[in-house]
């Protein structure tokens, strides 16, 4: 990996390529705090962290990483921050991809969303499918900015697409929804119905879910997808994190055992050659409840 920094080069050699996360996700936290560490306004942390976002992405597609989504703006941020500085993201966002879709198409990087984006600036709108479609033909890296973005939300959409497509299907089939429902319907939906309807339906789900500034929650990110993501937290604020640490925490992650809710491969609780029958130990557990089997702990 000749474009890699020699820190990064160092780092990188030590990982195994086969067990590079197919998708990463990340929640970019910190920019205010930096900035306030600096006594300086917030739009300088918010300005500082587009510039991380940038190392991150060029790192990601130097080490082939499929899958790259970045928790850029959500739907509480929307709703919940001063319109002033919801107005300079967006602002921001239109300036991060003008200004960054030719190092995108240099490093082969595809851009795509996720959330209501239809409710952002008919402007930003505009740029966004503009750099979706300069990069479209790009085959490394995709980079999925989650705008506007709120996980709850995006289960309701799906519910409603999934509603919408049974509302369809009945017209189609000559017969009411309440039919279609009473005919089973319902009873065939099932997880992949759902993976199916949600705004990521073309990724993976993510492997590793990486949070900057120490903060220990999920904040409404991916909810239904990270169900057995490996989670990582730094203390480090989005604005000081590079490529670098990217890079540490895939090798932090491939240092885990994922176990998708079973036990590891080589491992096991008891050696199962010596347990005892179910029954037997139910009958133990009940001879232990009983008090008059321990009549020094009976009362007289």
């Amino acid at each position: 990996m000749h474009e890699l920094s020699p820190e990064e080069g160092s780092i990188y050699g030590q990982l195994d390529p086969s067990r590079i996360p197919q998708h990463v996700a990340i929640i970019m936290d910190g920019n205010g705090r930096w900035a306030g560490k600096r006594a300086l306004k917030r739009f300088l942390g918010h300005q500082q962290g587009a510039e991380s976002v940038q190392f991150v992405v060029e790192t990601a597609s130097r080490i082939d990483l499929p899958f790259l989504t970045l928790y850029a703006f959500s739907l509480e941020n929307n709703l919940r921050r001063p319109k002033s500085e919801v107005s300079f993201l967006m602002k921001l966002l239109k300036s991060y991809l003008i200004g960054n879709v030719k190092r995108m198409n240099d490093n082969n990087v595809r851009m795509n969303y996720i959330g209501r984006t239809h409710e952002l600036p008919p402007e930003v709108q505009d740029t966004m499918q503009w750099a979706m479609e300069s990069t479209g033909k790009n085959t490394g890296t995709t980079l999925t900015l989650a705008l506007n973005y709120g996980a709850r939300t995006e289960i309701v959409d799906a519910l409603r697409k999934i509603l919408a497509d049974l509302t369809a299907e009945a017209h189609s089939n000559g017969c009411s929804l309440e039919d279609l429902l009473g005919a089973g319907a319902l009873d065939r939906l099932d997880e992949p119905d759902i993976s199916r309807a949600l705004y990521t339906a073309r990724m993976p789900d993510p492997d590793l879910v990486i949070r900057t500034s120490g903060e220990q929650r999920i904040s409404n990110f991916l909810l239904w997808q990270i169900a057995y993501a490996e989670i990582l937290i730094t203390d480090r604020l989005w604005p000081d994190f590079r490529g670098i640490h990217l890079l540490e925490a895939i090798a932090d992650y491939q240092r885990r055992e994922r176990r998708y809710g079973g036990l590891g491969e080589n491992q096991t609780d008891e050696n199962v050659s010596t347990l005892e029958p179910a029954d037997q130990v139910a009958d133990e557990i009940k001879q232990e409840l009983d008090p008059q089997s321990h009549p020094a702990l009976t009362r007289r």
